[in-house]
């Protein structure tokens, strides 16, 4: 088709008019008091990737959160999800250093770990990040069983990354879930969603504004 259908509806075609409309939007309607400055960018990507602008009540981030994940990332430290959907949602241009970004779920060792250990795949999948966990930035989205299992494995003695995203989805464990990030100690620079809101879109969000210096 080499030219348009007949216009029927009346809706905004311009794109860079959507965009700033859309973060113009969010700024006047989420109230983002509670959120500390540096990181208001990012719960503001957040909002965006949902469609939600009271999301700011529920969600807690450390104050260092924003300093040490990019930190991290500019000295080229890689990115660990839970989910497929979340590595492939990255957008590599905007890292810093050409950072990893690394999902196990697939790795052929996860099933029999999972059955032996009797947890989820993907909280099997945490278990293979291995040493390169320290330092790293961590963003899980889906499953309440990873977040639950990385501290397990950090509070055991194992690496610890610098940064956490910490949003899974859903109704079991996912709130639990982020209640223990949140009161782990000594405390892991943090980002989560409290209660069952969460997913792939809001951890990707967040890292690709976390990966990137700029107002929005």
């Amino acid at each position: 088709m080499t030219t348009p259908p007949p216009s029927v509806y009346d809706y905004e075609r311009d794109g860079s008019q959507i965009y700033e409309r859309s973060f113009a939007m969010i700024r006047a309607e989420a109230d983002l008091t509670q959120i500390p400055h540096d990181a208001r960018a990012v719960v503001v990507r957040m909002i965006h990737a949902c469609g939600q602008v009271d999301l700011p009540a529920d969600v807690v981030v450390h104050d260092q959160l924003v300093a040490a994940a990019r930190a991290a990332l500019e000295s080229g430290a890689p990115i660990f999800t839970d989910a497929m959907m979340i590595a492939s949602g990255i957008t590599r241009k905007r890292l810093p250093a050409d950072n990893n970004v690394v999902c196990l779920l697939r790795d052929p060792r996860v099933a029999e770990l999972a059955s032996t250990w009797g947890t989820t795949r993907s909280a099997a999948a945490v278990s293979l990040w291995g040493d390169r966990l320290e330092g790293a930035v961590v963003a899980i989205g889906n499953a309440p069983t990873a977040l639950f299992h990385l501290l397990e494995l950090i509070a055991a003695g194992g690496p610890r990354p610098a940064a956490i995203v910490g949003v899974p989805v859903g109704f079991v464990g996912s709130a639990e879930s982020k209640l223990a990030l949140t009161a782990f100690t000594p405390a892991i620079p943090h980002l989560v969603v409290h209660g069952r809101r969460g997913g792939s879109a809001l951890a990707v969000s967040a890292i690709n504004a976390l990966a990137q210096e700029r107002e929005i």
